[in-house]
């Protein structure tokens, strides 16, 4: 079967990390046999000039396309229509790539993915945003199928396409091979987050929180993962704090880094203000290590009690008690005890037949 998937999220060389779930996704729909081509409605802020390339084996095609200007969008369905001609089945993947195609509707039988947490967490959107998601959101009805990431954010969706087909395939998260076996334990606690330096990741709570945990008399080390607009408050905070020495900033990293500085860690802190699947807190589940986390997401339906702690309040005493405890708790656990309470329900396969069952109802719907 041919499958069009459509996307305003995939890597160009301007931002080659933008939409990684996007080719993840695609190359496992790939696995099963299926022929699948990728159209990117790239924004003017990533487009790096180029209109027909392969990436990873997968065929792309970019239309321009800025989301904010609505006769972009109208040339970007226009474009689209000779791109979806001859596809058995159109996969869109972000709220985003919603707007051409509901312009004009494919033909072929239509199934979206979505990740978007300003449908969980309106509240961290900005105010304009906000006013406009009663609206927005209405192009969700538009697709045969909609597949979310988790019950949480399926939640929302359903309360607006209402009984058609709202299922629920999550993301991919692959476990290291081989698994790395837990540190040795030293007098400094090592904490990793990894996500973007941006307000609903709250990385300055985590640097507060080390602060509190030295307070509290356990030393402890950040690393941080990851890159954004908060970067220069969190080395302000750290310094003020006196702690600089204890947290060092990372920038974005090819994920192979990103497991080494898993596996060099105790445990994982990420105190999110709002995700949905929140990818990495299940990476470094499945990669050993235990995990505490803020509670607004759907990282609740899968951390396992025996090894992570959702944390309610947005405060560093209380991510600190949360730390303190599940270090004790796991203390005596192997990075295979920990992985295993996720097991491979987020593997390539599993994800794969998700869609496959997904597509299955979209032709059931429109032959």
């Amino acid at each position: 079967m041919r499958v069009v998937a459509v996307s305003t999220w995939f890597p160009t060389s301007v931002a080659p990390s933008s939409g990684a779930f996007v080719v993840k996704d695609a190359l496992a729909i790939a696995s099963l046999g299926h022929d699948v081509r990728v159209v990117h409605l790239v924004p003017p802020h990533q487009d790096d000039g180029t209109r027909s390339l392969v990436h990873e084996g997968l065929p792309v095609r970019r239309v321009p396309m800025g989301t904010t200007n609505p006769l972009d969008v109208v040339r970007a369905a226009r474009a689209l229509t000779p791109l979806l001609a001859g596809g058995d089945l159109v996969h869109s993947m972000a709220i985003s790539s919603l707007l051409p195609l509901s312009l004009h509707r494919p033909a072929a039988p239509w199934v979206h993915t979505e990740h978007w947490s300003g449908l969980t967490s309106p509240q961290n959107l900005p105010a304009t945003w906000r006013r406009a998601l009663p609206v927005v959101s209405r192009v969700l009805r538009r697709p045969d199928v909609v597949t979310a990431v988790c019950e949480f954010l399926a939640q929302p969706i359903r309360a607006v396409r209402g009984p058609r087909p709202t299922r629920v395939v999550p993301c991919i998260v692959e476990t290291p091979e081989p698994l790395p076996p837990r540190p040795a334990r030293t007098d400094v606690l090592r904490l990793v987050s990894v996500g973007g330096l941006i307000d609903r990741k709250d990385p300055v709570t985590a640097v507060e929180t080390v602060a509190e945990l030295e307070r509290r008399g356990t030393p402890a080390e950040l690393v941080l993962v990851g890159e954004g607009e908060l970067r220069a408050a969190v080395v302000q905070r750290s310094e003020e704090l006196g702690i600089a020495h204890r947290v060092r900033l990372t920038g974005s990293l090819p994920r192979p880094a990103v497991l080494a500085e898993l596996a060099a860690a105790d445990l994982f802190l990420g105190p999110t203000k709002g995700d949905n699947f929140f990818v990495s807190a299940a990476e470094a589940i499945v990669s050993g290590r235990p995990v505490v986390v803020g509670a607004t997401g759907g990282q609740g339906e899968y951390i396992d009690p025996r090894v992570g702690e959702l944390v309610a309040e947005q405060t560093p005493a209380a991510y600190a008690d949360a730390v303190l405890r599940v270090e004790a708790a796991t203390r005596d656990l192997s990075a295979e005890e920990i992985s295993a309470t996720i097991g491979d329900r987020f593997s390539v396969p599993a994800v794969a037949d998700g869609y496959e069952r997904a597509y299955c109802a979209a032709r059931e719907l429109r032959p």
